[in-house]
């Protein structure tokens, strides 16, 4: 299957970033969202990584995913653990919901798979019309120090049920123009040394410059824009390996 995130791509994610799985972000994010008593938003919300502690946390939170695999584990997930999630099959640049929100989060470069620039800008102004006035974005960033093509790199797991998943990755395209980059992961799951199931994902990664990302969210109407690196808020970034979280404010008195 030549898609993103479909059955095995799903569980290679569910092995290999259970929930409450953290790079910093849950911790981050969980500090920043403390004061928030509304409602949440987190596009993207995956398998629930973060999605389903914050739940835990007692937070309002909902989520939205293009991925029918990832949500089907959402789900499933949340049943063993006696919680009730708002879930709905929607992608970030189409989405439209009936309420507001009084955060938006999406936590590990989620926002980078969005691989036309122009449904990046739409989308951006798709979170801003779902911001409630005083209402905040939150979102990280990656930069791409590593542009080598045809490498191959190669991954695996092991199952709960002892079959083996393997994971080939190769960079077949770099757009320095556009700023994306587009890479083939190839999927195998095995068992007793034989060949059960195979996927093919497409997956394509966007780049934003610091300075070009902040100025798109000014020309969008975002204010109070703090840029922060590594998880520590206002730290300025200083290197190109580094997570980069942009945290904006729509501003109050604004209305769709």
């Amino acid at each position: 299957m030549f898609s993103s995130y479909s059955k095995l791509a799903t569980e290679v994610y569910d092995i290999d970033k259970p929930v409450g799985h953290s790079f910093g972000d849950i911790e981050y994010y969980r500090e920043r969202l403390k004061d928030v008593k509304g409602r949440i938003l987190e596009p993207g919300a995956g398998s629930g990584r973060i999605y389903i502690p914050f739940l835990q946390d007692g937070l309002k939170i909902e989520g939205i995913d293009q991925s029918q695999d990832m949500l089907e584990s959402c789900r499933k997930r949340c049943e063993e653990r006696g919680l009730s999630p708002v879930l709905q099959k929607m992608g970030m640049s189409e989405m439209k919901l009936p309420r507001t929100f009084e955060a938006i989060i999406i936590p590990a470069g989620t926002f980078l798979l969005i691989e036309d620039r122009k449904q990046s800008i739409l989308t951006l102004k798709n979170f801003y019309d779902h911001l409630a006035a005083g209402g905040r974005l939150i979102l990280d960033l990656y930069l791409q120090p590593d542009t080598a093509l045809n490498e191959v790199k190669t991954k695996t797991w092991v199952t709960p049920e002892q079959n083996v998943i393997t994971m080939e990755s190769k960079r077949v395209e770099v757009n320095y123009l556009e700023q994306y980059s587009v890479s083939y992961l190839k999927y195998e799951k095995w068992q007793e040394g034989k060949l059960i199931d195979t996927e093919l994902q497409r997956f394509a990664m966007r780049w934003y410059g610091v300075r070009e990302f902040k100025l798109v969210l000014e020309r969008l109407g975002f204010i109070d824009i703090v840029i922060s690196a590594d998880y520590t808020y206002g730290k300025e970034p200083v290197h190109a390996e580094q997570t980069i979280t942009f945290e904006a404010r729509r501003p109050e008195g604004t209305y769709s």
